[in-house]
């Protein structure tokens, strides 16, 4: 039984529900491009909504992060991952979720517990130290030398304010070494696995501390780190998880790994990532902005090393590789089978794409050289940037032509590039309790008015296929074969403010499922949603599966007003919207 099943297992003898891992693309999620953490599409139910499932909870979650993504190739770092979680809603605290956690590594996993420490929480002039959390470790067998005290590194709080609270950390010791009697969490042969999170504060804008009247546990693990450490690799890669799909890169290149393992890394990593990314029911295509973005330079990073090994471009070498990963994950996620073909077209196309960039970067590569001794870093970067060129290869093919390049000036401009894209998107990539504010909770409900209006104006078939909301606007995709017309959004704004204008209540009704489907209520991604469902009915115009928060009455909104409609992608229209001050 692997790491997955074994942990879903366990807590669900301690009385939790499974509930099933929420899409890759979050919905009405402006803060990231992609669920970056298991907590993440819970924050509704951390927040005080009542979970459907009840107050103790558990899952395997599919996360992805871009923010280490240079960092691939190494034997620790993937852009895709797994984590898994159980979650306390205002039930049981910190004797309960320490004890569990204890019991899972050391009588389920069977880690002797001389491999393990923890850290606790210190306290500050603001929050106490956290000797509940202490005591308990100890009461369990854990050495005072091995729980090192810190501040900054155990406490847990999503932005500025809101809830927060200490975290505990559970760390392995990852080498054959002698194990040290005291535990630094700064030598990095100790490993942490395991993080519970105990939410018991709330910290107000003016920065002021109160304690919470319900208190929540939120614990992460990720499969990759736990089964390497598990299998007592040093090498993620080498892992149970990785080693059919480096094993089938070798073969496809004739190359062993050994001596070729960035390429390899890289390869596996980015396109099981790719996979999972583009079989989402969110339908994310390669594109420049966005997940589409992220997509596109994946798969080009993908051929670029996959290149390098010798592997022929043309064959069908990364249809190959998919199959296998969606074979390993298909019984875990219904989504890989669903969108099996949708997958091999999204790979085959990019990569025909990026072959022809290749070719003019190869020609404009060829003009940047006549009558220069050396290629400068504006150039380098140029073909970086535009062509998709890495350093490496620029500099191989310039050391052909008897050339130098200025690497140094690439890297500057790269370490520029980077900081600039870093700062542009750390909105876009900030996870945690933002982005439910009093204004996009408006919006939350305006995309439920406008998916009515849009039924009733231009044609009963059309349906939602994604959204995107922040304080300042909303974006709505849906279901369309033409452009629509003057006549046509005017009507539609003009029957979403009739039903703002009419105050309509917004009633909230939690039911099973099927009975919700039964009733008319629509959703966009059926497959995504648990057995038992939340359903907003907003009067007699629009009943919806969704996740919320709503406004309690239509007449909150303010005014309604289109501000843009174009094409989002083949059959697919966008209409972007504000709410104004009436």
């Amino acid at each position: 039984m692997n790491l997955k099943d074994l942990y879903i297992n366990f807590f669900v003898s301690k009385e939790h529900k499974q509930i099933p891992s929420a899409p890759l693309v979050p919905e009405n999620d402006p803060s990231v491009l992609f669920n970056t953490a298991g907590m993440q599409p819970l924050i509704p139910y951390l927040m005080g909504q009542a979970h459907p499932y009840g107050t103790r909870l558990c899952n395997y979650q599919k996360c992805l992060r871009t923010n280490d993504l240079d960092e691939v190739g190494d034997t620790t770092h993937h852009t895709f991952f797994e984590m898994l979680g159980n979650w306390s809603l205002g039930d049981y605290f910190k004797d309960e979720s320490i004890s569990w956690s204890f019991e899972f590594l050391t009588k389920v996993l069977n880690i002797p517990v001389e491999r393990l420490a923890v850290t606790v929480f210190k306290g500050n002039d603001l929050i106490p130290f956290d000797e509940e959390s202490y005591n308990k470790w100890l009461s369990l067998g854990i050495k005072k030398e091995r729980i090192a005290l810190t501040e900054q590194d155990n406490f847990w709080i999503a932005g500025e304010s809101g809830p927060c609270g200490p975290d505990t950390e559970i760390f392995y010791f990852r080498s054959d070494e002698e194990i040290p009697e005291k535990f630094d969490p700064e030598d990095n042969r100790w490993v942490e696995i395991w993080n519970n999170v105990f939410m018991q504060y709330y910290k107000d804008e003016k920065q002021k501390i109160s304690e919470l009247p319900k208190k929540n546990v939120d614990t992460g693990m990720g499969v990759e780190r736990t089964t390497a450490i598990l299998e007592g690799v040093n090498d993620n890669y080498a892992s149970s998880i990785w080693q059919d799909i480096i094993a089938l890169i070798a073969k496809i290149s004739a190359k062993p790994y050994e001596g070729n393992e960035k390429s390899m890394r890289i390869i596996a990593d980015h396109i099981r990532t790719s996979v999972f990314i583009s079989a989402d029911y969110a339908g994310i295509k390669p594109s420049n902005t966005d997940q589409g973005y992220i997509l596109r330079r994946l798969i080009r990073r993908a051929i670029r090393h996959a290149k390098s090994l010798g592997i022929d471009i043309f064959s069908n070498w990364e249809e190959e590789i998919a199959k296998l990963i969606i074979a390993k994950y298909q019984k875990y996620y219904k989504e890989l089978k669903d969108n099996e073909m949708i997958v091999y077209e999204v790979l085959k196309n990019e990569k025909i794409k990026f072959n022809r960039t290749l070719e003019k970067g190869l020609k404009e590569f060829a003009k940047a050289i006549k009558d220069k001794e050396m290629i400068d870093d504006l150039t380098a970067f140029h073909l970086y940037d535009t062509y998709g060129f890495p350093i490496e290869l620029t500099v191989e093919l310039a050391e052909e032509k008897g050339l130098k390049v200025d690497v140094d000036g690439f890297k500057k401009r790269f370490k520029e590039h980077q900081e600039l894209s870093r700062t542009a998107s750390s909105g876009k990539f900030k996870g945690g309790l933002s982005g439910n504010g009093e204004v996009e909770t408006k919006y939350h409900t305006a995309t439920h008015l406008l998916n009515a209006a849009l039924k009733q104006v231009v044609n009963k078939d059309v349906h939602q296929k994604g959204s995107n909301i922040t304080s300042e606007r909303m974006r709505f995709d849906f279901s369309c074969d033409h452009k629509l017309s003057p006549e046509e959004i005017k009507k539609t704004e003009d029957l979403v403010n009739e039903w703002i204008n009419e105050k309509l209540d917004v009633k909230v009704v939690e039911m099973p499922k099927e009975e919700a489907l039964k009733s008319g209520a629509e959703c966009m991604f059926v497959e995504k949603y648990p057995d038992i469902v939340t359903v907003y009915t907003i009067g007699d115009v629009s009943k919806e599966l969704c996740g919320g928060p709503h406004v309690k009455n239509t007449g909150e909104l303010g005014h309604f007003k289109i501000t843009k409609e174009e094409s989002s992608s083949a059959g697919v229209r966008r209409i972007k919207a504000i709410l104004e001050e009436k």
